[in-house]
C-alpha cells in the first residue's frame, strides 16, 4: 500500500509539472483596457454605449530612463509593449480635429521632447512597431507633452469625458503625459 501511494504521488506531481509547462508564464507587461466613457465596463448606466475602447499592454518603468532612451525620440513607438495598441471606435469621432470613421485601428506615436505625433493606422494584428507601414496611416495629429510631478510606474491610458461630446485620451509613463483631444 505504501508503495502504491508513493507511485500515485509521483504520477500526480509529474502530470502537474507537465500541465504547467503547457502554459506560458505571466506576461511582464500585463494587458489593460480603457473605455470612453471611463470605467464603462464596470459601472455604466443602463442604455449607455461605449464610444471608444483601447487594448494595450503596460510595461513597467522599473527605474529605467524611458523617453529618449528606452523609447527613442523621433522613432515610431507602439505605445506600450507587446502587440500594437488596438483602438475600437464604436461611432465616428474626431481625433485632434480630424475625422475618424467607426472601426478598429492600431495606435502608434513618434515621441519627442516637446510633442508627440499620434498615428492611427488601419494595419492590425501585429507585434510591436517593427512592421509599421506609413502607407496604412489613417490620420496623424500632434499633441504637446506635459510633465508630471510624480512618476507613473506602468504605461497607462485613460479617457476623461470633458462634457459636451468632448474628451481626452491620456497616455502617461514615467513623468511624461500627452492628452489627445476627441469629439464624438
Amino acid at each position: 500500500m505504501k508503495h502504491f501511494l508513493y507511485s500515485l504521488l509521483l504520477v500526480l506531481s509529474v502530470s502537474t509539472v507537465a500541465s504547467a509547462q503547457s502554459f506560458r508564464a505571466l506576461d511582464k507587461s500585463p494587458m489593460d483596457v480603457a473605455y470612453l466613457p471611463d470605467n464603462f465596463a464596470h459601472d455604466r448606466d443602463p442604455g449607455q454605449k461605449a464610444i471608444v475602447k483601447v487594448y494595450y499592454s503596460q510595461p513597467q518603468k522599473k527605474g529605467r530612463e524611458i523617453f529618449g532612451t528606452l523609447v527613442p525620440y523621433g522613432k515610431v513607438w507602439r505605445l506600450g509593449a507587446n502587440e500594437a495598441v488596438e483602438l475600437k471606435a464604436y461611432q465616428d469621432i474626431t481625433v485632434g480635429g480630424k475625422k475618424l470613421k467607426a472601426g478598429t485601428y492600431s495606435l502608434f506615436a513618434i515621441p519627442d521632447e516637446k510633442e508627440w505625433m499620434i498615428i492611427v493606422s488601419s494595419d492590425l494584428d501585429y507585434w510591436g512597431a517593427y512592421s509599421y507601414n506609413e502607407g496604412k496611416d489613417v490620420l496623424r495629429v500632434k499633441v504637446p507633452v506635459k510633465s508630471l510631478s510624480s512618476e507613473v510606474e506602468a504605461f497607462s491610458i485613460r479617457f476623461e469625458d470633458k462634457g459636451k461630446d468632448t474628451a481626452v485620451m491620456r497616455m502617461g509613463w514615467d513623468k511624461t503625459m500627452v492628452e489627445v483631444p476627441l469629439n464624438y
